[in-house]
């Protein structure tokens, strides 16, 4: 009996102990089963010198031994922005605003990497940090880029600033999608001018392209006008021509009609005379009956005359009521038209106005880079002639001074002998000046004594005598004897008186010397 207790305990346990452990391996199964969606990667590390990596699966770890990380892969939008204007090739300070679609790289290898850097972030906290990267990779391609390129051909540029930043991004596990230019802007609102001026030369060539059509159209116009009224001129002919024979042949027809008409009408009369008697029978009867059939039919005419009446009565009063409807809608209508048509002509008018205030402008601008070339070009063409004036005048006046200095130095030196050069070389004109007044006597009466001292001799007597008063008042004024020197040449004065007229050395022969010399001594 014993025996048989302690066999059934035994059993017991032994159950018991099965049951435990499957429990045990269910809590075990259950706290440690995970399953990741398909937008996260759980990382599953520990026990394992590599973890495992689940991506839209379900596995298990080992608690307390194991441990679960999640890596967020889905897709992220990074806005890349330069904070500061960004010089460009051509020198010219821009801001871009860019837009980069990102994710993490669905290799092994990629995960890995993100793993390193981006493990248990939130998406928001990855963007941050590749926003930094991403914005490096844009300025420098910027700097190589001009702003034409990076307006025009927004294409190329993200494709550049993708293929400048993937490589840092494989670094960092992360793959580029895609990377788009939402705007471009300047400091000095050069991009708007380049629009004003693409706008201003579209114009300009739309409006030589419609004057250039109007112009085919008005060519084509005339030619199809031409050609119309040829086609009229020769139509009208052959019409008139037509007409012509068919007047011809409408009269021959005409006769032959009025022959057989005439044929017709005899025999008409005839034929009428013999059914005359029937007739008039037959038309008494026909009156009796029509007048019993007139009585009749008065009172049913009262009857219909009374219910059109009435009818007619009320389709004009609805045809006034539709008319007048009518009538509204079409006034209303009309009124829109012209509303819409007056619209249409004030924007035309208003488009136009403006499109000529912009071609005003431009040629004006064109116009005033003209006049300021033009006027900068005169300004330094006369800055070079007041310059050479100036030189020119400059040396003129060093030139005349220094001939000026020569010629006073040449007066110091020779002094009297210089003023006898110059009185010598003035005499032969201040001779002429003195005969002067004779020369223009015509006519002269003179009337002497007869003793030889007057009459003409008087007249040719005055000159020496002239001569003498302006030799001594000249003597007087400068302190030269001009008499001595005038004398200079004579016997007695280079006998007698030893005076020499030389000239100095090394002289060009037009400064004299004056020399007296006496026993007693040598003078100067």
């Amino acid at each position: 009996m014993l025996n048989n207790v302690l066999s059934n305990v035994s059993g017991y346990s032994t159950y018991i102990l099965i049951f435990a452990g499957i429990l045990l391996l269910v809590l075990i199964i259950a706290a440690g089963y995970v399953k990741a969606p398909p937008d996260k990667a759980y990382i599953i590390s520990g026990l394992r010198r590599k973890p495992r990596i689940l991506i839209g699966r379900a596995g298990i770890k080992f608690p307390f031994l194991e441990r679960v990380d999640v890596l967020y892969l889905g897709q992220m939008t990074v806005d890349i922005k330069t904070e500061q204007s960004v010089p460009t090739n051509d020198f010219i300070n821009v801001n871009v605003d860019a837009v980069a679609k990102v994710r993490i790289g669905a290799t092994p290898e990629a995960i890995s990497l993100a793993a390193k850097n981006f493990l248990n972030k939130k998406p928001e906290n990855i963007t941050m940090d590749l926003q930094d990267s991403l914005q490096g990779n844009m300025r420098e391609i910027i700097g190589t880029l001009a702003l034409k390129t990076i307006n025009t051909d927004r294409d190329s540029f993200s494709d550049q600033v993708m293929e400048k930043a993937s490589k840092d991004m494989q670094k960092l596990g992360i793959e580029i999608l895609s990377c788009n230019i939402q705007n471009v802007t300047d400091e000095k609102g050069l991009i708007s001018d380049l629009g004003m001026d693409n706008t201003s030369r579209i114009k300009k060539d739309a409006a030589i392209a419609k004057a250039q059509a109007e112009r085919d159209v008005a060519i084509a116009q005339a030619e199809a006008d031409k050609a119309a009224n040829d086609a009229r001129v020769a139509a009208q002919t052959e019409i008139a021509q037509k007409n012509n024979a068919l007047a011809i042949r409408e009269a021959e027809l005409k006769t032959q009609s009025d022959t057989a008409k005439a044929m017709a009408d005899a025999a008409y009369e005839i034929q009428q005379q013999e059914q005359q008697k029937t007739i008039q029978a037959a038309t008494v009867n026909a009156q009796i009956a029509k007048a019993e059939r007139d009585a009749e039919l008065r009172q049913k005419e009262v009857t219909v005359k009374e219910q059109e009446l009435i009818a007619q009565v009320e389709k004009q009063a609805d045809a006034d009521k539709y008319r007048l409807e009518k009538q509204a809608e079409a006034d209303l209508i009309q009124r829109q038209k012209k509303a819409e048509a007056a619209k249409y002509e004030e924007e035309k008018k208003a488009e136009a106005q403006r499109a000529q205030a912009e071609a005003a402008k431009y040629a004006a601008e064109q116009e005033a880079a003209g006049i300021k070339a033009k006027y900068d070009a005169e300004a330094a063409g006369i800055a070079a002639r007041g310059k050479a004036e100036a030189e020119s005048i400059r040396a003129k006046g060093l030139a005349e001074a220094e001939a000026m200095e020569k010629k006073a130095e040449a007066y110091r030196k020779y002094n009297g002998a210089a003023m006898a050069e110059m009185m010598i070389k003035i005499m032969p004109q201040m001779a002429a000046e003195i005969a002067k007044p004779l020369s223009q006597i015509d006519k002269i009466n003179i009337y002497g004594t007869g003793d030889g001292a007057g009459g003409a001799s008087q007249i040719s007597g005055n000159m020496p005598i002239v001569m003498k008063q302006v030799f001594d008042t000249m003597s007087e004024a400068t302190g030269v004897d001009f008499t001595e020197i005038m004398k200079a040449g004579t016997y007695d004065a280079k006998v007698n008186r030893k005076i020499e007229l030389t000239t100095p050395a090394g002289a060009d022969g037009s400064k004299i010397e004056v020399t007296a010399r006496t026993d007693a001594a040598d003078n100067k």
